[in-house]
C-alpha cells in the first residue's frame, strides 16, 4: 500500500528525493513505530514488542524524503555491547554471515544492513556506529559505509551505548548511493542536543562526487601503529593491497605524506578509558532508553533487568557459544558520572582528537589520513568522534590462512572483502566523500568479485552483484 502511493505521488507530483519510493532496512536499534509490525530489539528478546514513542529521528527523515522502510536488519546484539561474542549474531536474529565465503563473519555491529547492502536485498541501509559498526561491516562486505561525526545524524529513538560516540550513517554499494542518504539523514534534530552543535547547513553531498577530488590533496598515513600488523593482528596481505591503494591515491593527484604518525597512537591502543566512558554511558542511557517505552511486554526495565532476563532464559539468549554478557556486566557495575569518568572522556578527545587525529592533521599540512580498514583505524575516530567514509579495496587472495572468528564463523577466509578507509576532522565528510568518491571510480574494487553462488538472491530480485 505504501508503495503504491508513493508511486503514485511520484508519477503526480515528481520525487520527494532520489530515495522516493526506494525500499531501505535499518538496523534493529533505530526505532520504527510499533503499529507497522516492525520491532525495535537490538536483537534481544527482552524488547520483542516493546512500543517506542515514535520513529527515530532518522527514519523521519527517511519518510519524509519518501524511502519505504522495508524492515529491520539482524545486528550484533546490544551493537555488539554485550559481551565476547561472535559479531552478526543476536538471540532474536540468529548467526547472520557473510556473502563472500560460506560462514564467513560479516563484522559488526551493522551486520545484516551490510549483509542486505552486499546482496541487494536493500538499494541502501542504516548502521550505527561507537566504534568500528559501519567501518568493519563496509570493511568486510565489499561496501561503502560512512561513519558520520557524533551530532550530524540524529540519535533520537536509537537504542544507545554512548551518545559521545553513537552516530547513525549508511551503507551502500556506492559512494554516489550513500552520499543521497547521508545528505538525507543528517541535520539538526531538537531531541539530540548534539545535532545542534552543527556549524553550517547540511550540504548536498552528491555535489563532492567527482573524479579530481584528488588532484592536488595532501593525504597522510599514520603508519605507526596502525600498519604493524603485530599490534593490528591484521594478515600480511591487507599491507600489500594498502601500498598498491597508495599508488592509486598518487595517480590521482594526491600527495602521499607517509609518515604521518599521530602523536598518541600508542597510548590509544594501551588506553582503558573508552570502555570507563562507554560502561558509564550505556547503563545510564540504557535506563533512560527503558523508560522512554511506552510498553514492554518483557517486563525488562533497567540493565540490572536485562541480565537477570538473559540468565533466566538460556534458550533464547544463551545457546552454547554464546553465552558471554561481560560488558553488560561491567556497566551495571558502574556507579554513575564521577571523576574517573570525566578524566576519561577528556583524556578520550586528547588521545582521538587533540594529539591523534587533529594533530596529525596539523603537523603535517593535510586534507585527511588514509588506513586499511581492518585493525584499530576506527579508534582515534571514535573517541574523537570524528568521520570515516570507507570503500572497497580488495579481497583476501586464496592461499589465505582461514581463522576463527566465532563458534561458527571465519575470518579472514579466501575472497573475503578488504576496505580503505579515509579519515578527518570533525564535519569533513564532504572532503571524504570526494576523495572516497575518486578513489572509488578509478579502481572500481566492488565489480572485481562477486558473492559466492548460493548467497546471491535468485527469487523475487534481480541479480544486482556487481551493479
Amino acid at each position: 500500500m505504501e508503495a503504491a502511493a508513493l508511486d503514485k505521488e511520484r508519477l503526480l507530483s515528481g520525487p520527494r528525493s532520489a530515495l522516493h519510493g526506494i525500499p531501505v532496512l535499518v538496523k534493529d536499534n533505530i526505532g520504527t513505530v510499533a503499529f507497522e509490525g516492525m520491532n525495535t530489539t537490538a536483537g534481544s528478546y527482552s524488547l520483542l514488542k516493546s512500543i517506542v514513542p515514535e520513529d527515530s529521528g532518522v527514519v523521519k527523515r527517511l519518510r519524509k524524503a519518501g524511502a519505504i522502510i522495508l524492515g529491520k536488519a539482524n545486528l550484533s546484539e546490544w551493537a555488539h555491547y554485550r559481551g565476547n561474542i561472535a559479531s552478526g549474531w543476536s538471540g532474536r536474529g540468529g548467526q547472520s554471515t557473510n556473502a563472500y565465503y560460506p560462514n564467513g563473519d560479516p563484522c559488526g555491529s551493522s551486520s545484516g544492513s551490510a549483509i542486505a547492502s552486499s546482496i541487494g536485498l536493500t538499494a541502501v541501509s542504516l548502521g550505527t556506529e561507537t566504534d568500528g559498526s559501519i567501518t568493519c561491516p563496509a570493511n568486510q562486505n565489499n561496501l561503502v559505509g560512512i561513519k558520520p561525526t557524533v551530532g550530524l545524524t540524529s540519535r533520537a529513538g536509537v537504542i544507545p551505548i554512548s551518545e559521545h560516540q553513537d552516530t547513525v550513517g549508511p551503507l551502500a554499494r556506492s559512494t554516489t548511493d550513500a552520499a543521497i542518504v547521508l545528505s538525507i539523514i543528517a541535520g539538526k534534530d531538537p531531541n539530540d542536543n548534539f545535532t545542534l552543535a552543527q556549524p553550517y547547513p547540511v550540504p548536498d553531498y552528491t555535489m563532492a562526487l567527482s573524479n579530481s577530488s584528488l588532484v592536488g590533496k595532501r593525504i597522510g598515513v599514520p603508519r605507526s601503529v596502525f600498519l604493524n600488523d603485530s599490534i593490528t593482528g591484521n594478515d600480511p596481505y591487507v599491507n600489500v593491497v594498502f601500498e598498491q591503494a597508495l599508488e592509486v591515491l598518487q595517480s590521482l593527484g594526491a600527495t602521499i605524506v607517509d609518515p604521518a604518525d599521530l602523536p598518541s597512537a600508542y597510548e590509544i591502543v594501551a588506553s582503558n578509558n573508552e570502555t570507563v566512558v562507554l560502561n558509564t554511558d550505556f547503563k545510564i542511557q540504557l535506563n533512560a532508553y527503558f523508560e522512554s517505552l511506552l510498553a514492554n511486554p518483557s517486563g525488562v526495565m533497567s540493565l540490572e533487568d536485562l541480565i537477570m532476563f538473559d540468565n533466566a532464559n538460556p534458550t533464547l539468549e544463551e545457546p552454547t557459544g554464546y553465552t558471554d554478557q561481560s560488558e553488560l556486566i561491567g556497566a551495571e557495575a558502574t556507579t554513575g558520572f564521577n571523576s574517573s569518568y570525566y578524566a576519561s572522556l577528556a583524556f578520550d578527545k586528547e588521545l582521538g582528537a587533540t594529539r591523534g587525529i587533529d594533530a596529525a592533521l596539523e603537523m603535517y599540512t593535510l586534507d585527511a589520513l588514509v588506513l586499511p580498514a581492518p585493525g584499530y583505524t576506527t579508534v582515534p575516530a571514535a573517541i574523537a568522534g570524528y568521520p570515516i567514509v570507507t570503500v572497497p579495496l580488495g579481497f583476501y587472495p586464496e592461499n589465505v590462512t582461514i581463522g576463527s572468528a566465532g563458534p561458527n564463523t571465519y575470518y579472514p577466509a579466501p575472497g573475503m572483502p578488504i576496505g580503505l578507509s579515509f579519515l578527518g576532522t570533525a564535519w569533513s565528510e564532504y572532503e571524504l566523500v570526494g576523495f572516497a568518491y575518486a578513489y572509488e571510480q578509478k579502481t572500481q574494487t566492488r565489480l572485481q568479485r562477486l558473492a559466492y553462488a548460493s548467497a546471491i538472491p535468485t527469487t523475487q530480485l534481480v541479480d544486482v552483484i556487481g551493479m
